[in-house]
């Protein structure tokens, strides 16, 4: 199970400053609270509202993906939907956040819920790859959708490191070579054009979110 909080209406309107028409993309997967299709609805009432006090001209349309997390099912439930659409809102935890960066990489989507924890599953088979640490204070909307946390080896919000070449980090698991977080984030946010959020400099990381071991009912 993955507990998600939703984050605050000025903030998911400050990702979509600048867009006309956003997708919003529900997820029936393993989300706790339930962030499907009915959301979806409210969301569009909701940040519809917001906008117009805002002044800001936005076009939401609601939609929901059975699972987000699963590339060949997000890919095929929201491909038909993409037309006229210049941005995606995902409802789903930061993995799904990421996926849809990674199957339309000609739309940056953004995420309306924090990721605050992670729940186990015995396993289904084939490799799980981690991309969400479920810190509690999710910056995929100004890392084009690439989790400085989970996927650069030494966690780094300002980088890239020293360590890194031809793309490559310099910390192997197993052995195996695996691509520098840093390099694919300033990589993503060029080609959506906002590589002023690159040059955006982070305060240090807040750990007491993520105090270990954890344990939760819920948000």
């Amino acid at each position: 199970m993955i507990v998600i909080r939703p984050k605050p209406i000025d903030e998911i309107l400050g990702f979509l400053n600048g867009h006309k028409s956003v997708l919003i993309a529900g997820c029936d997967g393993c989300t706790h609270p339930p962030r499907g299709l009915r959301e979806a609805h409210t969301y569009v009432s909701l940040l519809g509202m917001a906008a117009k006090l805002k002044g800001m001209e936005l076009q939401f349309k609601p939609t929901t993906i059975a699972k987000t997390c699963d590339k060949h099912v997000a890919y095929t439930t929201l491909e038909p939907q993409l037309n006229g659409v210049d941005a995606i809102l995902s409802l789903a935890c930061g993995i799904g956040v990421q996926v849809l960066n990674e199957v339309f990489p000609q739309l940056p989507t953004y995420p309306a819920n924090d990721t605050v924890f992670n729940g186990m599953q015995e396993k289904e088979g084939g490799i799980f790859e981690e991309r969400c640490k479920a810190c509690g204070n999710c910056i995929l909307g100004e890392t084009g959708g690439i989790c400085p946390i989970a996927r650069c080896s030494k966690g780094l919000l300002n980088g890239p490191c020293g360590g890194h070449r031809e793309k490559k980090c310099e910390v192997k698991f197993n052995g195996e070579e695996h691509d520098c977080a840093r390099v694919l984030i300033f990589e993503r946010l060029r080609d959506l054009g906002k590589l002023e959020n690159f040059l955006k400099f982070r305060e240090p990381k807040d750990w007491s979110l993520q105090v270990g071991p954890r344990k939760t009912l819920g948000v």
